[in-house]
């Protein structure tokens, strides 16, 4: 077997994650258009500008789990002539614009909080209870439909943020309705949003720097490429590994390319060794690899080896 171009290519199938996610994301937005329809109505019927404005907000929380849900579909699209490895990379384009969407919330936050702590207006206080109450409930529930997987796919994460974040503002805007309700103290309604909006950045923070990651093909971050090269070495016949690249596929599925310095001994059972290889990668979540093979010896003419 030559030293030449000679590459491998393994495609891990996942069980199906279809149904679960799939009805999780349908309620999750069947649940939030609910929402957003009665805040409406309570908001116009009280006059609050305050319920009409969240409503705007949650009326885009249908639209990222919208988003989220097409990109979870077109995930699973198979791959064809144009789009070699489908669409899967869909689902990092979608956490990441996630990520935008709630920092243009927390902008919106802000804003509305510094209007009103300027100019401090009558709110009705139990209206607001009630409908920040029915809040927590779908939001958290919402949530709680994603907990499950929102640390194995950074798209799942985005649209379980939204519903957490939704679900605390609505516990915040519950305490200050209290507060206000006994006190007519009306500048707690900002003082409290600010305060949210400060710990919404900094969880938002980690979402966007980790899809931005992807974005531009950069190491998973729960991948070492040093540790990578190490396991790779462990086997037999493989004295060096250079050239490594890693990098994401979609948000739950990781790629890698290698070249492989091989002892002239070792060559002719390279397909072994390919096996070996795989399975040590299946273990660090990489599910598809390409190697390149090289005799000892051999000069890497590739910029960068």
């Amino acid at each position: 077997m030559s030293a030449g171009h000679n590459h491998s290519h393994h495609h891990h199938d996942h069980p199906p994650r279809l149904d679960h996610l799939n009805r999780a994301f349908i309620i999750g937005i069947s649940l939030n258009i609910a929402f957003v329809i009665i805040e409406a109505v309570a908001g116009f019927y009280s006059g609050s500008l305050a319920l009409l404005s969240d409503a705007g907000h949650n009326l885009s929380d249908v639209a990222s789990l919208a988003l989220a849900l097409l990109a979870f579909k077109l995930s699973k699209i198979i791959s064809n002539a144009k789009y070699t490895y489908g669409y899967k990379r869909s689902t990092i384009v979608v956490s990441f614009f996630n990520a935008v969407i709630l920092f243009a919330a927390i902008g919106f936050i802000v804003y509305e909080a510094v209007l009103r702590f300027i100019n401090p207006q009558p709110l009705p206080a139990a209206a607001i209870i009630w409908v920040a109450l029915a809040g927590i409930a779908i939001n958290g529930f919402t949530a709680w439909l994603f907990v499950k997987d929102k640390e194995k796919d950074l798209n799942v994460k985005g649209a379980y943020m939204h519903m957490a974040v939704d679900a605390i503002v609505s516990l915040a805007v519950v305490i200050s309705g209290v507060l206000i309700y006994y006190t007519g103290w009306y500048w707690l309604d900002s003082g409290i949003s600010i305060i949210l909006a400060i710990v919404i950045l900094i969880s938002t923070w980690r979402l966007f720097t980790d899809s931005l990651r992807l974005e531009m093909d950069g190491v998973p971050k729960t991948l070492d490429v040093e540790k990578i090269k190490a396991e790779l070495l462990k086997t037999k016949g493989v004295t060096d590994v250079h050239h490594v690249h890693v990098w994401a596929l979609s948000t739950t599925e990781n790629a890698l390319t290698a070249h492989l310095v091989i002892t002239p001994e070792a060559m002719a059972s390279f397909d072994i060794i390919k096996e070996d290889l795989r399975h040590r990668l299946e273990h660090m979540e990489i599910t598809h690899s390409t190697f390149e093979p090289e005799f000892t010896g051999a000069r890497c003419e590739q910029h960068n080896c």
